[in-house]
């Protein structure tokens, strides 16, 4: 019976460190709520990567995403990449990237995302990179990208090589 409750208090501690890394996650900065901030592993060579990250307005007030820095980039920028007939377009969002009253923004691959250029260096699965965001209301806030697999498409996903038919799809032709 010792046993068995040990057992039992092992995991549950264990349930309460996950639950308690999970909410160190979120950070809040004046009335925005950042989650699920990641990046993809990059294969050696690699001079951009993207940051992803969902931003919550739980305010009354507007506020933008006007720029971010990080310590492994030489330059890091707001993106949006389209698909436009078939071909991908990223544009730099030169204005920033507002979040507007009461509604969510998602940084995901395919849409909004922070791009890393000028890489010192790879990501490697596992690395967690830090990145300041600069808001035009909450100021500077600073965030840990978690890296995943080089072929993730969410946070904490293994991902893996893109087949041939990804990278088709991503080239625009």
């Amino acid at each position: 019976m010792n046993r068995l409750i040990r057992t039992f208090a092992s995991v549950a501690a264990v349930s309460l460190l996950s639950v308690a890394a999970v909410q160190a996650a979120e950070i809040k900065a004046g009335d925005l709520v950042i989650t699920e901030a990641w990046s993809r592993a990059t294969p050696g060579g690699a001079k951009v990567a993207g940051g992803f990250l969902t931003i919550d307005n739980k305010g009354a007030a507007a506020d933008r995403l006007v720029s971010a820095t990080a310590d492994v980039a030489g330059k890091v920028e707001v993106h949006e990449m389209s698909m436009d007939n078939g071909v991908m377009k990223m544009r730099l969002l030169d204005k920033g990237l507002s979040i507007e009253p009461g509604k969510t923004v998602k940084l995901a691959p395919g849409g909004y995302h922070i791009m890393l250029m000028d890489l010192k260096g790879p990501l490697k699965e596992g690395e967690k990179v830090p990145v300041t965001l600069q808001f035009e209301k909450a100021g500077k806030v600073p965030v840990t990208l978690d890296v995943a697999g080089v072929g993730a498409k969410a946070p904490g996903d293994a991902g893996g090589s893109m087949t041939k038919t990804d990278h088709k799809g991503h080239s625009g032709h």
